[in-house]
């Protein structure tokens, strides 16, 4: 069975791009859209498996894409919106939404919440199996211990550092953008003015020199994000 297929409609900008991030790491193919308008004639025109609709959108807000799009389209839809207001929800179901989730929501639900609608259409996520042990370069890391070596010298992270450094070894050579590892590794949402990120991948580079490995390990690609080489 091919990949499921998900189209996001949200307007702001870094949290579209958050969540597709997320969703092709874990395998999916994915469509963004920006504006309700767009984001209508992008699901009437193309076979998706699931609809990420945000509530508050410009030209054509989600309760309407939504109405319009229940007339002659059955996909799974799930609202997501900052408004949490329970007349809310029950009008999002009532105009056909199989699922609502307010803003700020943990990504981990978010998964398991994809994972049970899709299920319920018969389509398989086929989530990658996450390793608990990741070995690249020299570089040992235990998720369960938390513990790192490199060639049998031990490395110290905080847990942060370790969770930072074990994403990027596990998508190694790919370039994973700073809104992507603020969700994933920060647990927040990405800002330009906030250098935490920056500041905790220094400090991993650090050590990572300290224990012989090339600065080059973990590089900085400007404008994207990191990747571990």
């Amino acid at each position: 069975m091919g990949r499921a297929h998900i189209l996001i409609v949200e307007d702001d900008q870094v949290l579209n791009d958050q969540l597709a991030d997320l969703l092709r790491s874990k395998g999916f193919l994915i469509n963004q859209c920006h504006d309700g308008q767009q984001g209508l004639l992008s699901a009437v025109k193309h076979k998706f498996d699931l609809i990420l609709l945000d509530v508050l959108l410009p030209s054509l807000n989600g309760f309407s894409v939504l109405n319009t799009l229940r007339k002659t389209n059955q996909t799974p839809v799930m609202m997501l919106t900052a408004c949490g207001a329970e007349q809310e929800r029950i009008e999002g179901y009532s105009k056909g939404a199989d699922d609502y989730l307010p803003k700020p929501f943990n990504l981990m639900e978010l998964m398991l919440r994809i994972d049970v609608l899709l299920r319920r259409t018969g389509i398989s996520t086929a989530l990658p199996f996450t390793k608990n042990t990741l070995s690249a370069n020299g570089l040992i890391l235990d998720k369960i211990t938390q513990q790192i070596s490199y060639h049998e010298q031990s490395i110290t992270l905080t847990p942060i550092q370790f969770r930072l450094l074990f994403t990027l070894v596990e998508n190694q050579a790919e370039v994973l953008s700073k809104a992507y590892l603020y969700q994933t590794v920060l647990e927040r949402s990405f800002s330009r003015y906030d250098r935490t990120l920056d500041m905790h991948l220094s400090r991993v580079r650090k050590k990572l020199i300290q224990a012989g490995m090339s600065a080059e390990c973990l590089a900085t690609v400007h404008g994207k994000g990191y990747v571990f080489k």
